[in-house]
């Protein structure tokens, strides 16, 4: 947790040009925009990063924003890991695990399964 607060401390001083310990809503604005994360209206981003509604944005409340976002990253992470390994079990087209391409799969994997195993591994 030490190494992401120093992290998290470097990153917000390179976008607190006052130096005042807080984000303005044009330094948030700059922040957003090299990131890459300026999808949201400014509004509703100052809303979700703000929540004691002053307008700026303290070192607290970007702490509990960046570590929100990296833990959905890692969430979104996650899900794409496991839509590719699903992927890799379905046949071209089809969006499900049928016998067929589960045994064309665990043939590559070098197993060798009757079709009633198949069938039962697939519930």
């Amino acid at each position: 947790m030490i190494n992401c607060n120093n992290s998290y401390k470097r990153i917000f001083k390179r976008f607190d040009e006052d130096r005042d310990g807080k984000l303005s809503p044009s330094q948030l604005f700059h922040f957003l925009e090299t990131i890459g994360e300026l999808q949201l209206p400014m509004e509703e981003a100052r809303e979700l990063m703000d929540p004691n509604g002053n307008g700026l944005l303290e070192f607290e409340e970007f702490v509990g924003w960046m570590e929100r976002e990296v833990k959905l990253g890692d969430e979104e992470r996650k899900i794409k890991e496991l839509r590719e390994a699903f992927r890799m079990y379905t046949m071209e087209g089809s969006e499900c695990i049928t016998p067929k391409s589960l045994k064309r799969m665990l043939s590559t994997l070098g197993e060798s399964t009757s079709l009633e195993d198949r069938c039962v591994m697939i519930g």
